[in-house]
């Protein structure tokens, strides 16, 4: 059961997380995370605090050293005067549903320093490896005064790219000996990419991960602006504008290419504002947050609905073939549009 918060003490505990309190920003996160009927207010009056905050999506399969490259991330920001929130999303505990990893003990060297938050947040079984809340706890981070803020994903495979639509700028980790050139290509993760990390490049193969990662990167550019030889002059000049994903290699665990890497972060911050991407990339990703929660609204709806015994008996015809999915679900959607104009 989740505790309670006086509605009365939102903006209190709003105020306090803009402050740099590291317990009411963690208490803000638990109400997101616990689906608090204080969200809304929560959320309404984080708003006008948003939009600062430079969400670094950091992505890629297991094994490939994403914790020790965020900690290594968090220390080269931190020297560079950066104040740095890190959302861990973590795999689920069968049992609990809680994070399997709770606050990354790789991370815990930072956990005594106040410009720097870590929580992991437990995917609960979510898809394309992001807890269903992590958009409102990235905004939370962003309210919080955060410069930058780290998300790194669950590491469930190829169906990680979610974290694209969820960051500003993108980063897929890879390591050698794993197969990870080629399944970059198959998996779609050249498109998401905005910055690519060979890690843990002291082993072998690992320059040949990195070639391979540019010589197809390259090919895929090339490709781009042949389309845009037979576009128009602004278009053409939109496709020579674009960004090429660098391809980086780096030994996490001994901070080694680090800085590069932040220097990537930036270039990549600064190309994006220039070109119109960051705006383009936030209002995409408010569009989604948008349709995502009316989708919840009118779940919750259809479940509290007084009349759930005909939604049921729907449910029930068509279970059994008597009646069609679209058809019962034309009905509930009238039913609801006459409950609410009544």
């Amino acid at each position: 059961m989740s505790r309670r918060t006086d509605p009365a003490a939102v903006p209190d505990l709003v105020e306090r997380a803009r402050a740099g309190q590291a317990r009411a920003v963690a208490r803000l996160v638990s109400l997101v995370e616990d689906e608090s009927p204080l969200l809304r207010p929560v959320m309404a009056a984080l708003a006008p605090h948003t939009g600062r905050a430079h969400v670094v999506g950091l992505t890629g399969a297991p094994g490939v050293g994403k914790s020790t490259s965020t900690n290594a991330l968090i220390g080269a920001l931190r020297a560079a005067g950066r104040t740095v929130g890190v959302l861990a999303v973590d795999p689920s505990s069968p049992f609990s549903g809680g994070a399997l990893l709770g606050d990354r003990i790789r991370m815990q060297s930072h956990s005594s320093d106040e410009n720097v938050f870590i929580r992991s947040m437990a995917s609960r079984g979510h898809l394309g490896g992001l807890a269903a809340a992590a958009g409102h706890v990235l905004r939370v981070l962003d309210a919080a005064g955060f410069d930058i803020v780290v998300m790194e994903t669950v590491g469930v495979g190829q169906s990680e790219v979610e974290v694209a639509a969820a960051a500003d700028t993108t980063i897929v980790m890879l390591a050698p000996g794993m197969g990870d050139g080629i399944q970059a290509a198959k998996a779609g993760i050249l498109e998401i990419g905005d910055l690519f990390v060979v890690n843990k490049a002291d082993r072998q193969g690992a320059q040949t991960t990195a070639r391979d990662l540019r010589q197809m990167i390259s090919l895929a550019t090339s490709q781009q602006n042949a389309t845009g030889e037979q576009k128009t002059t602004t278009e053409a000049d939109d496709v020579v504008a674009a960004w090429t994903p660098p391809v980086l290699t780096a030994i996490a665990s001994t901070d080694t290419g680090i800085d590069d890497i932040v220097a990537a972060i930036s270039d990549h911050r600064a190309w994006a504002l220039d070109h119109g991407e960051l705006d383009r990339r936030r209002l995409a990703r408010a569009r989604e947050e948008v349709i995502a929660t009316a989708v919840g609204m009118v779940r919750s709806r259809i479940e509290t609905a007084s009349s759930m015994a005909a939604f049921e008996d729907s449910v029930s015809a068509v279970a059994h073939g008597e009646a069609d999915v679209h058809g019962a679900a034309e009905a509930l959607v009238d039913e609801m549009g006459s409950s609410a104009g009544s």
